[in-house]
């Protein structure tokens, strides 16, 4: 019994004339889960309106601290607040010409309570209001 292997032979003479779509494919498949994966993030904002710059003297503005811990504790100017207590503290601010808040967050904090605290700001009617930058060395 004989066996035999055939090889296939095949002729390179012809160059090819179709264009490989594959790596296209891949290409548009990679820029549409980039674009499914931003879209949210865009999409979330809270609407604010900011105070225009004008002539106030600094030195007249009295700053009060409203800062959220890594674990997600708020409280202004030292002073543990929650829910109904920080917005009852807030429309105190906002009654005082003087007054302006600052907010200061961790960066290890949670997105979503800063989210929340900054929706009770804004339903308290807050208009000075500033935002801390990078925190402090001795940040707990």
């Amino acid at each position: 019994m004989r066996r035999y292997a055939f090889a296939a032979s095949i002729d390179h003479a012809d160059p090819m004339s179709g264009i490989n779509t594959t790596p296209l494919i891949d290409v548009m498949l990679v820029l549409l889960i980039m674009f499914i994966i931003t879209i949210p993030v865009t999409t979330n904002e809270i609407p604010i309106n900011l105070p225009q710059p004008g002539p106030v003297a600094s030195d007249q503005q009295v700053p009060h601290l409203l800062a959220i811990a890594r674990n997600g504790a708020v409280t202004i100017d030292g002073a543990p607040v929650q829910g109904e207590l920080l917005a009852a503290r807030l429309a105190a601010l906002r009654d005082d010409p003087r007054a302006e808040l600052q907010i200061r967050t961790d960066p290890a904090a949670r997105y979503e309570v800063f989210a929340q605290t900054l929706a009770i700001v804004k339903r308290a009617g807050i208009t000075r209001l500033g935002f801390g930058g990078n925190a402090p060395s001795g940040w707990k």
